[in-house]
């Protein structure tokens, strides 16, 4: 699938959370249309004026499809938070996966991009503690492989909230299960997503980042030159 030569109507699931919120604005300021999807309960932080805002539940197909009418491209930001309720990783890593992989095709929506996580698949984790959750997001990882659609997983790392020095770190860029520690800003998780889109040779492919002041800087298009073309997973 080839780049749209200019954004078009790009659609957010999760678009309230820290990383969500934070693609919308920057699909907003390279000039996409952006049609952010949250819950009906969430609270909606601010930042995201200029999107058009729906509410609904990722398991009401019908209202989804709807919401999905239009759109070029789908960046896919949900993901479980910490809770008593041990099935939120299932229900929001996995089942909601295979509910909006559903609407895309209903809806002719081609091109996903996918936010999960560093060591995603991996048993013997901490994070597992909460409700497996690295085994439920290669579940929903995988369903999104086999989806027929024009897919990126982007897989970062420990996710922080700064905004300051963002032009000091350089992204480390790798292919799946090559790292497994050190984080990266969710300002920087937003733009390789978008970066991706933008990329057709990201279609296919998992592709994990953390980064650093120490790492050189290089872009994800750079990058994916130096890589086998053969798809990822």
């Amino acid at each position: 699938m080839t780049a749209p030569s200019s954004p078009g109507l790009l659609a957010v699931t999760g678009a309230s959370g820290k990383t969500g919120w934070r693609v919308v604005q920057e699909a907003l300021d390279r000039g996409y249309r952006v049609r952010a999807i949250v819950r009906p309960s969430s609270l909606v932080p601010a930042g995201l004026e200029g999107a058009e805002l729906i509410r609904l539940e990722l398991g009401d197909r019908p209202a989804l499809e709807r919401a999905l009418q239009g759109v070029e491209a789908l960046v896919i930001a949900t993901g479980a938070r910490p809770s008593i309720d041990l099935s939120g990783p299932l229900q929001v890593d996995a089942l909601a996966m295979r509910d909006q992989i559903a609407a895309c095709h209903a809806s002719g929506v081609q091109r996903v991009v996918l936010v999960s996580s560093l060591c995603s698949g991996r048993l013997f984790h901490p994070l597992n503690l909460f409700g497996l959750i690295l085994l439920w997001k290669r579940l929903g990882e995988h369903w999104l492989q086999q989806s027929g659609l024009a897919w990126t997983v982007v897989r970062p790392g420990g996710l922080k909230e700064t905004e300051q020095n963002l032009e000091t770190e350089g992204i480390r860029f790798s292919g799946p299960d090559q790292q497994e520690s050190n984080s990266i800003p969710r300002r920087l998780v937003a733009r390789v997503c978008l970066d991706a889109l933008a990329t057709p040779a990201a279609s296919g492919r998992i592709i994990e980042i953390t980064s650093g002041p120490d790492v050189a800087p290089i872009g994800l298009a750079e990058w994916l030159q130096s890589q086998p073309l053969a798809a990822d997973g």
